[in-house]
């Protein structure tokens, strides 16, 4: 684990050399899109890693699952929604004290931890298929210098497949963790515990790539779209958050 973490920081510290490499060329050559772009990126890199290091934790790296023999066609890699996404998607005051929130796929733990850091929750699950990622995630909550405001924090190692999402989570987060079956059958177990314990479930699903099968289910009403990005709505489902309520089974 500690040859990863180390390659880790190399990768990034390269990707922002090679960053600045691409500003300089994309100036020289008058490409002032190019430019504006690599330079929001370098912008946006340089906080997270500077918040990463002021907070002691890791979380920026992006990881294929090849790496760990995890890899299939209908699971994604590895990589961190930005800092900052439940702050602009999940307004404070609608989190209580019984609230329980869950992250299916958490790598790293970012999520987790903010989270756990500005709300109130009951408790702050994540579930992540990959052990190494897992481990990760394990020191960045053991030894943050974020203050948690939830105690009771879970990182649970196991695939999704195989795991049975509580009846009483409330707010449930995507970051496009898995596709196709694999998606399919995780929201068929998030649906089953509301028809189990009827409740307001929030789910948060960041780049929504499998958008149009949950709305397909009937159940899953769209609350609201935040774009992290100007281009964001132009280009699909990547940069962009979408929130939904599930809505109750017909008939119930």
């Amino acid at each position: 684990m500690s040859v990863f973490i180390e390659t880790a920081v190399t990768t990034e510290l390269t990707s922002l050399v090679e960053s600045c490499a691409a500003t300089g060329a994309a100036a020289a050559a008058g490409l002032t899109g190019g430019l504006r772009r690599s330079y929001r990126w370098l912008r946006r890199t340089t906080g997270q890693l500077l918040f990463e290091r002021r907070y002691g934790v890791r979380t920026s790296e992006v990881v294929s699952l090849e790496e760990f023999g995890l890899a299939r066609q209908d699971r994604v890699y590895y990589s961190a929604a930005n800092w900052q996404t439940l702050r602009r998607v999940l307004p404070r005051g609608d989190v209580g004290e019984h609230d329980v929130f869950i992250d299916l796929g958490s790598g790293m733990g970012r999520m987790v931890l903010e989270a756990a850091a500005r709300y109130p929750f009951r408790k702050v699950i994540g579930v992540e298929l990959s052990e190494e990622l897992n481990d990760i995630a394990r020191k960045n909550i053991a030894g943050t210098r974020l203050r948690l405001r939830c105690e009771d924090v879970r990182l649970v190692r196991s695939d999704v497949l195989d795991y049975e999402i509580p009846d009483d989570v409330s707010v449930v987060f995507l970051n496009n963790p898995f596709r196709g079956d694999t998606f399919a059958a995780a929201i068929g177990k998030l649906v089953a515990t509301v028809d189990r314990n009827p409740r307001a479930v929030t789910v948060i699903y960041f780049n929504p790539v499998e958008e149009e099968f949950l709305l397909r289910t009937g159940r899953f009403r769209h609350l609201r779209t935040v774009t992290l990005g100007r281009r964001a709505a132009q280009e699909g489902p990547f940069g962009s958050v979408r929130v939904y309520a599930i809505t109750e089974r017909a008939g119930a």
